[in-house]
């Protein structure tokens, strides 16, 4: 379709107006923690265009029912090609030893060419390579000096605030989300979320949509505010920003919700768009299958969000073990798929278990 000279207005003040916040976002916080300027002074560069079915692989574990269902659902909903399916055998089990995992890489490696960008894993479980996380390990490479100190800093992502739309091409690793849910019927849903929210907010005549951003009392856990987006109506790129400090108020058309409490009350009743995004800072949301009295990335994706974040060991509150809300807010808004914009806003990511749904793209183009 031809754009006219109106609509080629519109998208240039909806740009510069996303590109203003970007900037405004970036400083609002590089006074106030210059431990992490790195990590906070920056600015989101401009992102144009996003992953989709054509650059993604689809692991499935032949030895999981869940993982058989829940792949062949996905590769039919997503039109994943054939020939990026990799059918592997995997133990079902939460961890993985590192051996295990270095078949698997080799098995993926060895099936998808070099066009395949990144990865969807179909299971709940394994979730976890011994201290790593399954998504970090498989696609960064496992960090072996974390399990003796899992408080330690860990190496950080070359994939951090970056825009490449070629990862594997141009930073030699394949971001990966795993399809996790506590049933298939779940999963199933989760993965109709991503779809039905493909390019629908940020247009005009659709209401905008809200990015809630939560301080609590827990003040080790709400170390994040501090990177928290000024609140504000930014109606051109279809958005409102709220802070709320304390227990939540009523929400409306939810579209990204960050906090730190270990958990939250009535999470099924929050009005979640398709395609939201949701995270908790804690010691253990990413221990999927494990009592420890803190909520998972599971009770966000059964509640209606689509995509979430956890770490499966202590990582202690180094703010870049988790996702950097202005990062994360502001690939969104420019179109980026869930799997680009969590593993682009989290600069130590060896802890963290990306889950979802990983080619919704709510504000894509």
């Amino acid at each position: 379709m031809k754009a006219t000279p109106t609509t080629v207005a519109a998208r240039r003040s909806a740009l510069a107006l996303l590109q203003a916040l970007a900037c405004l976002l970036s400083q609002s916080a590089a006074a106030e923690v210059p431990a992490l300027a790195s990590a906070t002074s920056i600015r989101v560069p401009r992102i144009a265009g996003r992953l989709v079915a054509a650059d993604l692989g689809l692991v499935i574990n032949v030895d999981d029912p869940y993982s058989v269902a829940v792949g062949a659902y996905y590769a039919q909903r997503r039109g994943i090609p054939a020939e990026q399916i990799v059918r592997v055998s995997l133990p079902l089990r939460n961890s993985l030893s590192v051996v295990e995992l270095d078949l698997l890489a080799a098995q993926i490696g060895s099936a998808l060419g070099p066009k395949v960008q990144a990865l969807a894993l179909a299971w709940a479980r394994p979730y976890a390579v011994e201290c790593n996380s399954i998504t970090s390990a498989l696609s960064l490479g496992f960090q072996a000096a974390l399990c003796k100190q899992t408080c330690a800093a860990s190496a950080p992502s070359a994939y951090f605030n970056h825009n490449t739309l070629q990862p594997f091409t141009d930073l030699g690793l394949r971001p990966s989300m795993l399809l996790a849910a506590s049933s298939v019927e779940a999963a199933q849903a989760l993965i109709e979320r991503g779809i039905a929210s493909d390019q629908q907010l940020g247009k005009r005549g659709v209401p905008n949509a809200h990015a809630v951003f939560v301080s609590t009392a827990d003040a080790a856990r709400s170390v994040r505010s501090v990177l928290f987006p000024p609140a504000g109506r930014f109606d051109a790129a279809g958005l409102e920003v709220q802070r709320v400090n304390g227990p939540l108020p009523e929400l409306q058309r939810v579209v990204l919700l960050q906090t730190g409490a270990a958990r939250v009350d009535a999470i099924d009743a929050i009005p979640w768009l398709p395609g939201a995004l949701a995270d908790h800072l804690t010691s253990f949301g990413g221990k999927l299958f494990e009592a420890h009295g803190q909520m998972t990335v599971l009770d966000w994706l059964d509640a209606g969000a689509t995509a979430s974040y956890g770490t499966v060991t202590e990582p202690c509150n180094h703010l870049q073990k988790f996702p950097h809300p202005q990062v994360l807010l502001l690939n969104y808004l420019q179109g980026s798929s869930a799997i680009e914009a969590y593993w682009r806003s989290v600069a130590w990511p060896a802890q963290g278990l990306f889950v979802g749904e990983p080619l919704a793209a709510p504000f894509g183009h």
